[in-house]
């Protein structure tokens, strides 16, 4: 034991322990025992101080807003943190646990009567404006986000910058609102804004594309070209529409006792609730294949050679028709109605909601009008409104996104009829018996051969032989062997040579709207529109200029060090991009 007035014992000086002893030490003349070689500490600089400063870039949010859900997470991320869905629970005041008492039944009929069937479901109705609460939308953005924001983030009130996925179509007013909600009660210095068809068309990994989005009130074709969306076309055949048919076709089933009556003693509107509805039509409803793909599984293929028996054992008695019958046909429980009952329908029922509702076709194509035409017809009067060139890139790049694309079946139901039409009629824009005839019509024909034969005849053969030689020397400047440049080889070798797809009907994947959002702000890549907080609190939607009376050099953007921050766009002269065009 060391005693007080002496030096400190070796194992207990940190000095010791840190620096080596000097050549002037006492341990200089000590026997060398085996250790552990010494060295330096290094101080760390004050940057990389903390652990929390190892992150040199704030987190991102991405927000995804839809008619029925929100889809949130981190910028740079695969997918999604969470999804939050728009209903009832979010109609409660605070303090109200009616959801947790026994006897407590949500009255739908009363919710029905109040917003409308399904309306509380929804964040807006599609681009109807007209009765819509604006600052009702901005209480909903608000309280989604920040169950969001504490279920599946985990993150603080600190202010952080938002990119934000809006559809195309969405009208200025709800725009506004949910932007002003986003800026007054989350405080983030930017927002930036993308639009659905643009994100999905990054996450699918393709610079062009034709979007076709199943969406909830409303089916949206979009044509993408070159990250710029220069067609639009819309349908009001959506996944409203099909839950509405689902009620008919169950509602159509019903037996007298459940079938509801309203207060006046006549027949209500709906007799079951929209929650029950949706959940059938998303489980159960699918969708019958085109009379093309139908025709085709019927043929018999003779090439493969006789066909293929299933052996049985002859003891064994066959199945009665009964099990057969009963596999063809769906057990459905229904509680929503006075009486609660179960249904059995056929499976071939089953495919009726969605036929009625996305295509129609015991109707003839001219009885449509241009806001309600069947979704085979809207993809090819899409197509065959685009110039040539970017249709050929389109129709090879068809995405299928939307809610009702969980339909079995659909997305390849609508591919089969758009290629039927495009095989029966081609990309002629006048249809009819009159354009047929004269298609049909034999001295046209002939008309048409004689003008190819009699054309114009080559140059190169009228001209004399002799004129190509100049001062006694020949010139072949047509086969003459261009020089090889360097720089242009260089070039070549860096590029993809393979040739790109076109010309020919095809359907791709894409990771999702959300999905390229984050991908464009991992590669701080410019967005449609970014606004500054403090300038939107100041002069809001009204002071966004238009596209046209923007100077577009000083709103240029580079990857390059420093090229984000000299390019943006946040400063006086910002715009709402495609959603301020109108």
């Amino acid at each position: 034991m060391a005693t007080p007035g002496g030096p400190p014992a070796m194992h207990r000086s940190v000095a010791a322990i840190r620096s080596p002893p000097g050549p002037g030490s006492s341990q200089h003349h000590q026997p060398h025992h085996p250790s552990t070689p010494s060295r330096p500490i290094v101080i760390p600089s004050s940057s990389f101080g903390s652990p929390s400063s190892l992150r040199a870039e704030e987190d991102i949010i991405v927000i995804e807003f839809g008619n029925r859900k929100l889809n949130v997470g981190f910028g740079g991320d695969a997918a999604p943190r969470g999804c939050v869905w728009f209903g009832t629970d979010q109609q409660r005041r605070v303090g109200d646990f009616r959801d947790w008492q026994p006897e407590y039944r949500y009255d739908w009929r009363q919710a029905a009567n109040m917003w409308g069937w399904g309306r509380d479901h929804e964040l807006w109705q599609g681009g109807d404006i007209r009765g819509t609460d604006l600052g009702l939308i901005g209480d909903k953005v608000e309280r989604t986000l920040r169950d969001a924001f504490t279920k599946y983030m985990l993150i603080d009130s600190r202010p952080r910058r938002m990119v934000c996925v809006f559809p195309s179509g969405l009208p200025i007013p709800m725009l506004s609102a949910a932007l002003d909600s986003l800026f007054s009660r989350f405080q983030p210095p930017t927002i930036s804004l993308l639009s659905c068809p643009v994100a999905l068309t990054v996450g699918a990994g393709v610079r062009s594309a034709l979007v076709v989005d199943l969406g909830w009130a409303e089916t949206v074709v979009t044509s993408v070209y070159e990250y710029r969306e220069v067609q639009t076309t819309r349908s009001v055949r959506g996944g409203r529409y099909l839950v509405e048919q689902t009620h008919k076709l169950l509602a159509k089933h019903l037996p007298d006792e459940s079938a509801a009556k309203s207060n006046d003693g006549g027949e209500e509107d709906y007799k079951l609730s929209f929650e029950e509805c949706n959940d059938i039509a998303t489980r159960m409803v699918w969708c019958k294949p085109s009379k093309a793909t139908k025709a085709f599984i019927a043929s018999p293929n003779k090439t493969e050679g006789l066909e293929t028996l299933v052996e049985q054992d002859e003891s064994e008695a066959p199945a009665p028709a009964t099990s057969i019958e009963r596999r063809g046909r769906a057990q459905i429980p229904l509680l929503s109605c006075r009486t609660p009952t179960t249904l059995n329908l056929p499976w071939d029922e089953l495919a009726e909601p969605c036929e009625n509702s996305f295509f129609d076709s015991q109707y003839s194509h001219s009885s449509f009008d241009d806001h309600e035409l069947p979704l085979d017809l809207l993809v090819y009067r899409s197509l065959l409104q685009l110039p040539l060139d970017v249709r050929a890139l389109c129709m090879s790049r068809i995405i299928f996104t939307g809610g009702c694309t969980n339909v079995l079946g659909l997305r390849r139901r609508i591919f089969d009829d758009v290629s039927q039409i495009v095989q029966e009629r081609g990309w002629e824009a006048v249809q009819g018996k009159a354009f047929d005839q004269m298609q049909a019509n034999p001295k046209l024909k002939r008309k048409g051969a004689r003008q190819a034969t009699t054309g114009p005849t080559n140059v190169a053969s009228q001209t004399p032989p002799d004129s190509q030689e100049q001062d006694g020397v020949w010139h072949d400047a047509a086969n003459v062997v261009p020089e090889v440049d360097p720089i242009e080889e260089q070039l070549k070798r860096g590029q993809d040579k393979r040739p790109r797809v076109q010309g020919q009907m095809r359907a791709i994947e894409s990771l999702g709207s959300w999905s390229g959002a984050s991908l464009t702000t991992l590669l701080k890549a410019s967005t449609v529109s970014t606004i500054d907080r403090e300038i939107w609190l100041q002069h809001g939607a009204a002071g966004a200029h238009k596209i046209a009376d923007v100077d577009q050099k000083s709103a240029r953007q580079s990857l390059a060090p420093g090229g984000l921050l000299r390019g943006t766009n946040t400063g006086s002269s910002w715009t709402l991009g495609i959603w301020g065009t109108g």
